[in-house]
């Protein structure tokens, strides 16, 4: 039978994913066609999204983006054969956006029914966790250790370090924590992950339970994230049905079960100890550190918190080897790294690929430019605490180390793409009421620092005493860089300080504007 794949990932669904599967289902009942409808994550393109796809004798054909009064046409003019139309991009495999990335966390995501454990399986599902269920954990720890995976959420920690240290710690219960609050402006890949490929997560985590004795394991994610939440809880049912999940792991002698807690939108509940503390039902306020949670952490146990993408990573190498992922990227960056392009570009979407691109590759021949036309002016690298890059400042590879060296972080990987059009001190003084409005408020760096910055921004935009206030600024941002008990406070000199450093045209700009004519 043929068969349409239509995404239900929430960034097709916000463009009429939902309204173009309704009209294709009306169409083929109306014209006595049949196929079969596969509702698949997304393949990553948002810019083509609605992407449909017809599977053909050649393969896959994609479509996009297609609207619900696009349907009739498109079953008029041969969509069921993979002919020929404006909408029409080929062998979605041959598109170039595609076939430039290194898929490996992302293998399945936009190919498979995400809530099929017959069609994960088809794609080397569960490969990993099999191989893992005949080693030891040592052993397990040690090829985690060897791929030289570090954390994908931005703090970039060896993971298998993380791991060795839980599995060595002392307790009778130890736990698995996902970090699946994803809050950083531009990103998604969590989001595409969870809502596309949820096994690849429930394999992973399952997979560090057995390395580090851990059997219960608790997935954080947002209230924001409705679609993510239903798809990770149905795929949990189902693993558990299947004997994936529950008190004997495929038939193993290893126990471990899960579960999906919803926060409530806090941004600081991003950082381990603060959703830590929102799971056990407490305020999401961040902890000193020492203890670490991989020997103090959920309910007082030894506790692994990885980041989606670090968890998502873990099944490909088990399954390939420690080897094959350790052989991608650069320095001491290894892997791949799902990045994400978003605002003012073209070809916004996800694009997986080993790190050693730079940032002049990835904006301008992968992003294909500003979406506008206009001369790009910034490019915000790691979320909102983020540094703003400068074209000229483009040449930076994308890796942990030459990100450091520049004063700037890889964070989670997303890649927001300014115009010409942009005011750097309004996003310098965004910087500091963000962090003024999501600070926890337990540390006086943070929770006053962010205020007093919005309040001398603010002067310098009016033009008073600016070279004062330019050095009272750098000293604040220095305050809360050093002081602050986490990165939210700590982080929140990167856009501040980058904005000042590379575009002090723009602070000009205001302090001439406030000067009467």
């Amino acid at each position: 039978m043929t068969v349409i794949y239509i995404p239900r990932d929430s960034a097709a669904l916000a463009v009429g994913a939902e309204e173009v599967a309704n009209a294709f289902h009306t169409q083929l009942s109306k014209r006595n066609l049949e196929a079969h409808i596969i509702r698949n994550g997304s393949r990553g393109m948002h810019w083509l999204e609605p992407l449909i796809e017809i599977e053909t004798d050649q393969g896959r054909i994609a479509y996009g983006p297609v609207q619900a009064s696009d349907v009739s046409a498109l079953l008029d003019g041969g969509f069921l054969e993979g002919a020929d139309h404006p909408l029409c991009h080929g062998l979605v495999e041959e598109m170039p956006f595609l076939k430039r990335q290194t898929r490996l966390t992302f293998l399945r995501c936009g190919v498979a029914d995400p809530l099929s454990i017959a069609h994960y399986k088809m794609h080397r599902g569960f490969l990993g966790l099999e191989r893992a269920l005949q080693m030891t954990p040592a052993e397990i720890i040690q090829e985690v250790t060897d791929s030289g995976l570090r954390g994908r959420g931005g703090a970039g920690f060896p993971t298998g370090i993380k791991w060795n240290t839980a599995r060595n710690a002392k307790g009778d219960q130890k736990y698995i924590v996902c970090n699946a609050d994803e809050g950083d402006s531009g990103t998604f890949s969590d989001r595409m992950i969870m809502e596309g490929d949820p096994f690849v997560l429930i394999e992973g985590m399952t997979i560090a339970g057995i390395a580090t004795g851990a059997t219960k394991g608790f997935i954080y994610t947002r209230s924001e994230y409705p679609h993510s939440v239903a798809a990770l809880r149905s795929a949990v049912k189902l693993a558990e049905e299947a004997g994936i999940l529950g008190p004997s792991v495929l038939g193993s002698s290893h126990a471990f079960d899960m579960e999906v807690r919803v926060g409530a939108g806090s941004y600081v509940c991003g950082e381990e100890t603060s959703l830590l503390n929102s799971i056990e039902g407490k305020r999401g306020v961040v902890r000193t550190k020492p203890p670490f949670p991989a020997i103090e952490g959920l309910f007082g146990c030894p506790t692994v918190v990885n980041n989606v993408i670090s968890l998502a990573s873990i099944p490909i190498i088990l399954d390939r080897g420690a080897k094959h992922y350790f052989h991608y990227g650069v320095g001491n960056s290894h892997g791949t790294i799902p990045i994400q392009l978003a605002g003012n570009i073209r070809h916004s979407g996800l694009f997986e690929t080993a790190f050693g691109l730079t940032l002049n590759e990835l904006v301008f021949e992968i992003g294909g430019g500003t979406l506008s036309g206009r001369p790009v002016k910034a490019a915000m690298v790691g979320g909102p605490l983020g540094a703003y890059f400068p074209p000229s400042m483009f040449d930076t590879v994308f890796d942990y180390e030459s990100f450091t060296q520049r004063n700037g972080i890889v964070g989670h990987a997303g890649i927001v793409v300014f115009d010409d059009t942009v005011d750097m001190l309004k996003q310098a003084r965004f910087a500091m009421e963000f962090c003024a409005i999501e600070s926890c408020g337990k540390c006086t760096p943070c929770r006053i620092g962010s205020v007093r910055g919005v309040e001398v921004i603010d002067k310098i935009a009016r033009g008073e005493r600016p070279e004062e206030h330019f050095e009272l600024l750098a000293d604040l941002c220095n305050t809360m860089d050093k002081g602050s008990l986490c990165a939210l406070g700590g982080f929140t000199s990167y856009p501040v300080m980058s904005s000042l450093t590379y575009f002090p045209q723009d602070f000009e700009v205001h302090e001439r504007k406030s000067q009467p004519e």
